[in-house]
């Protein structure tokens, strides 16, 4: 129980550890609400006692964003994956899986926000290069990028010809469909085959 933890001190990993976990057990029963505090003690705990973990403080702001983005809380969500996505491709660089992720999160924030132009622009000019060279064009981080950008395009009012062009060619059945027959193994599996 969690509650075993309380008397350690505010140094003890263990502590910090079973803490994210009440986090984690909240946010995952849909209770942002009381998963934030617990994510942010947390978040305050790492700070302080462990700076030099840039891992465990980046995926404990990432449930922090998780818990502002389920509360409708999209400007302070929109911060922090910035500051996240940053600092994610200055550790890792910009081609690094989890930099494209953040960045990914990111782009669902601009959208969330309406902010159409800088979402278009981030995910043409460096999400989604990064990840077709990276990851290749059949990743699931590349093709979620682009299924992104045809959100971003489809709800953009001011899109040109080109942009609708574009779209229908990322939201189109045959990015999906192509995505979904390139990942069903069924066919090759005895127990999916008929008789």
């Amino acid at each position: 129980c969690w509650k075993a933890y309380l008397g350690r001190p505010g140094t003890d990993e263990t502590r910090c550890m079973a803490l994210g976990g009440v986090g984690d057990a909240l946010e995952s029963n849909r209770r942002s609400e009381e998963a934030l505090p617990v994510f942010e003690a947390t978040l305050d705990l790492m700070r302080r006692y462990w700076p030099n973990n840039e891992g465990g403080i980046l995926a404990i702001q990432t449930n922090v964003c998780t818990c502002l983005g389920a509360l409708g809380r999209d400007d302070e969500t929109l911060a922090l994956r910035r500051e996240i996505y940053a600092r994610d491709s200055a550790a890792l660089g910009a081609s690094h899986e989890r930099t494209l992720i953040n960045g990914l999160n990111m782009a669902a924030s601009l959208i969330a926000l309406s902010l159409l132009d800088e979402c278009k622009a981030l995910l043409r000019v460096q999400l989604l290069p990064a990840a077709r060279e990276s990851l290749g064009p059949d990743h699931d981080v590349t093709l979620t990028l682009n299924q992104n950008l045809a959100v971003a395009l489809t709800n953009d009012p001011g899109r040109t010809s080109g942009d609708r062009r574009q779209c229908q060619s990322y939201s189109g059945a045959n990015v999906f469909f192509d995505h979904r027959r390139r990942f069903d193994t069924s066919r090759d599996h005895p127990a999916g085959r008929g008789p």
